[in-house]
């Protein structure tokens, strides 16, 4: 004898009248969905999970058991005004991960708004706060942790119980270690690990990636720049652009380090024991 198929909203959800699901949604049990929230097509909510909006999910994300995805800014001058998280599309939330919304845009620095991209994976326990911009495909290990503010580029990856300090920026393919933490902006492809410590470039992600191996190696040059011949910053700088400013990703570098306002890692916060490992 066949069994009847499962309900695609379990009996025991609690779900606002507010809310706006696509047709093929599926919603576990003791799921609650408070406000407005909109739920794209292929969505799956799993178990004891909790969506608090204002919310919106693209199509295809996934959210574990037990998630918090939308609660409110864990900041001491929230006062309840209603902003927003907004999500993308195809995002794994593993179980136990928590997104804050934004602060209000009339409080300090404050958007309004939490964002993330597309094709992300988080792992148990990840925490994305208020205010971040999360970009596409990235990693973020079990317990990897982003303060308000942060900035994330695409195909990052924050590895195991790893913590990156508000208004910090990561740039594309950028890898930050286990059990690591950053107060400085870490830049494109770059390597880092323990507390502020530069060990290299991230030359198996740029390969996965499908960067062009010309492109690998002058941003391996252009580290070496910076890291090796211990020039300060703005001085490293001149000579990388003048060598190697017409690379595409080399440029991506020196156009980050520009703009940085928390600044990076320098020549002094090398640890050349690391670096081989890294590549």
């Amino acid at each position: 004898m066949s069994r009847p198929d499962p309900p695609r909203i379990h009996l025991t959800a609690i779900i606002s009248a507010e809310v706006e699901l696509a047709d093929d949604v599926r919603v576990g049990p003791y799921v609650v969905i408070d406000g407005p929230v909109t739920v794209g097509p292929g969505c799956v909510i799993g178990p004891h999970a909790h969506l608090i909006g204002p919310l919106t999910l693209g199509k295809g994300n996934t959210i574990g058991f037990g998630s918090v995805v939308g609660g409110a800014p864990q900041h001491l001058a929230y006062n309840g005004e209603p902003t927003a998280v907004a999500i993308g599309e195809g995002n794994t939330f593993r179980e136990h991960t928590t997104v804050h919304r934004g602060m209000p845009a009339s409080t300090g620095p404050g958007t309004g708004i939490t964002v993330i991209g597309n094709g992300n994976l988080f792992m148990a326990g990840s925490h994305v706060a208020h205010d971040c911009r999360v970009g596409d495909h990235g990693i973020f290990a079990n317990g990897a942790l982003l303060a308000g503010h942060v900035e994330v580029g695409d195909r990052v990856l924050l590895s195991g119980n790893s913590a990156v300090h508000q208004f910090c920026r990561v740039g594309r393919l950028a890898l930050l270690s286990g059990a690591s933490a950053t107060s400085k902006d870490i830049p494109p492809f770059w390597v880092m690990q323990d507390v502020n410590r530069v060990c290299g470039v991230n030359v198996i992600g740029m390969r996965r990636a499908g960067l062009p191996t010309v492109e690998i190696q002058a941003v391996r040059k252009a580290f070496r720049l910076i890291y090796r011949e211990r020039l300060t910053i703005p001085a490293a700088l001149l000579r990388i652009e003048a060598e190697l400013g017409q690379v595409p990703a080399v440029r991506e570098v020196i156009d980050f380090i520009r703009t940085t306002k928390r600044g990076i890692c320098g020549p002094g916060r090398f640890d050349s024991t690391a670096e081989d490992a890294a590549a």
